[in-house]
């Protein structure tokens, strides 16, 4: 199975709207959303079944998300992380921050998904995969970024938002 994911847009329409293009391109089944999206602009393009390509979107409130009620009232499926899927026969738990994770939560996973360092991560901890696809956003690093993950190889390819 292939998801998208994305972390970090900080508001960055532009950005996030090339990464949901791209997922759309290589027909992503799933797309995940490791939070920070700041306020609900960002969110309406998730919600956006043309953008996404119908793919369901699962999500997580990052830190700077402070006006909740209205990312919450375009998508309800956000939530406080960890969120904990199965997809493509993996075990995934979703959160923003790595750190903020009981260790409990990550027991059974396969794949760990987060953000907010807003630095690339593709590695595997004692027989999980750590993902983080880096900052949508390019604030900080000045590249934008998101990846795409194969569960089925376990591994994920980094893409570069910018044109």
């Amino acid at each position: 199975m292939l998801v998208g994911i994305v972390s970090d847009s900080h508001d960055h329409v532009k950005l996030l709207t090339r990464a949901l293009e791209l997922f759309r391109e290589r027909k992503v089944e799933a797309i995940l959303h490791a939070g920070d999206y700041v306020a609900p602009f960002s969110a309406k393009l998730l919600a956006n079944l043309t953008l996404t390509g119908g793919s369901p979107v699962h999500c997580v409130y990052g830190n700077n998300d402070g006006e909740r009620a209205g990312l919450k009232s375009i998508l309800p499926q956000l939530v406080d992380g960890p969120l904990h899927l199965d997809l493509g026969g993996r075990s995934i738990v979703l959160h923003h921050y790595v750190e903020w994770i009981d260790r409990a939560a990550l027991a059974d996973a396969d794949i760990v998904v987060t953000g907010h360092t807003h630095e690339i991560v593709r590695e595997t901890r004692d027989g999980t995969f750590y993902l983080n696809p880096g900052e949508c956003c390019g604030i900080l690093s000045g590249r934008p970024t998101a990846a795409l993950l194969d569960t089925e190889a376990l591994n994920a390819e980094i893409l570069d938002l910018t044109e």
